[in-house]
């Protein structure tokens, strides 16, 4: 049974830092919307909008080995977004991604999600980040040309949420 924790503590502000730094995913700017977010909901709870799952490390305190931050479309009931995905790097490729997606569309599913959007940058370096969505079954939705710089697109995948499979 994976260790899930979904209440937000002051020490996650750092811990977030570290973890989307140590990805080499995101510039500086990306950096501090994800420690924002954090801090918004640390100061607001529930009524930011944002929820978060985490896996802390097991030998380190206050490591994260990945988190997600997912939240409700108010203009748009019954969808999710999935706003942040971040796995430390010496636990890619061993699931944990994967598993981490998998518990937030549970947690959106029991909340009343019927679908999940996720945003993502074109360019090439995020080719792995878009294997990755495709392969848990999520569509492009729709593609958004030069959107973060000339070159980069943003590429916006769906997928239907289902209780049941099938």
């Amino acid at each position: 049974m994976t260790p899930w924790r979904d209440e937000l503590r002051e020490s996650d502000r750092y811990a977030v830092r570290r973890l989307v730094e140590a990805t080499g995913f995101f510039c500086p700017e990306e950096q501090e919307i994800a420690v924002e977010l954090v801090e918004e909901t640390l100061g607001q709870g529930k009524a930011s909008g944002y929820e978060f799952l985490f896996l802390d490390s097991v030998t380190t305190p206050d490591e994260l080995q990945g988190y997600t931050c997912f939240g409700p479309i108010p203009s748009r009931p019954g969808s999710y977004d999935l706003y942040w995905i971040a796995v430390a790097p010496a636990q890619h490729r061993h699931g944990l991604g994967r598993r981490l997606l998998e518990e937030t569309e549970r947690r959106a599913l029991a909340r009343g999600a019927t679908e999940m959007f996720i945003d993502t940058a074109g360019r090439a370096q995020y080719l792995p980040t878009r294997s990755f969505y495709e392969r848990m079954d999520y569509q492009i939705f729709e593609i958004v040309p030069d959107f973060y710089a000339p070159g980069d697109d943003k590429v916006v995948y769906r997928k239907t949420l289902r209780t049941e499979p099938g």
